[in-house]
């Protein structure tokens, strides 16, 4: 049994309190006994669309809060997956950073499949997807859009060996949009039901994790490998989503079997 978190918190005004806010929640998913936490999309120093001010990128603030992160990590004794971004020579790149147990750093998973109706004048995409272990559990990582639209994404974690998919996403409500209060409700976007989805059709769990905002179309949930829904977290409810998953659930077997 692996002990999941999912910071379900919302999002926050400044870059420097996105750190304070990660902080706190990696605390609190320590008092939890949590082995691993994951956080919404590009959460430290905060997405740069969607409203809101993001000062432009720096490469030394974003040095500075992993630094910080990882510290808090290793006095936790908890695993972490940031949503953050990463300075490279083309631009900005949508990633996560993974951090051990112990603060080191594991690497990062960049975005690759980036939303065209938005994210392409802001970002440039990333490249490659990665494995990553942290204890029994192996996981792998695909960042809203690609993990919505671009099944391949959740498969080759699957195909290689992953238990886990984390899904760090960003999805807030926009005018006039539905107001969903049932997780998967059949009234709401597909996106919840692509979550479903992408754990049935592979084997896996699959853990998509959002911030907490007022009427947002999709809320944090872990999904279970047989395509039902184990955990989810109240819509519009700042708060970690805990829950324990049982490994041996998670067979692969569905994407082991795929013939091209």
């Amino acid at each position: 049994m692996v002990r999941i978190a999912l910071a379900n918190i919302r999002r926050a005004s400044t870059p420097d309190e996105s750190i304070t806010l990660a902080i706190g929640a990696i605390e609190e998913a320590s008092h939890a006994n949590a082995d691993i936490i994951c956080f919404p999309e590009a959460y430290v120093p905060g997405y740069r669309l969607m409203g809101g001010q993001v000062p432009p990128p720096d490469a030394m603030f974003l040095q500075r809060a992993w630094t910080r992160i990882a510290t808090t990590a290793a006095a936790s004794n908890v695993a972490v997956i940031l949503g953050t971004e990463r300075v490279g020579d083309e631009g900005v790149m949508i990633s996560t950073l993974v951090i051990n147990r112990d603060g080191t750093r594991a690497g990062f998973q960049d975005k690759v499949q980036l939303d065209p109706g938005a994210e392409d004048d802001t970002y440039v995409p990333g490249s490659g997807r990665h494995l990553f272990t942290s204890g029994p559990l192996t996981f792998g990582i695909a960042i809203c859009h690609e993990g919505f639209r671009y099944p391949e994404t959740v498969r080759w974690a699957a195909q290689n060996g992953a238990q886990v998919v984390f899904h760090p996403h960003l999805h807030e409500a926009e005018s006039g949009s539905y107001r969903p209060s049932t997780s998967c409700d059949p009234a709401n976007t597909f996106h919840e039901k692509a979550a479903l989805c992408r754990a049935a059709e592979n084997t896996v769990f699959f853990a998509t994790v959002n911030c907490a905002s007022e009427g947002s179309g999709t809320t944090s949930a872990i999904i279970r490998p047989d395509g039902s829904v184990l955990a989810w977290q109240p819509y519009g409810q700042a708060g970690l989503l805990v829950a324990d998953i049982d490994l041996t659930e998670a067979t692969g077997l569905l994407a082991s079997r795929l013939r091209s």
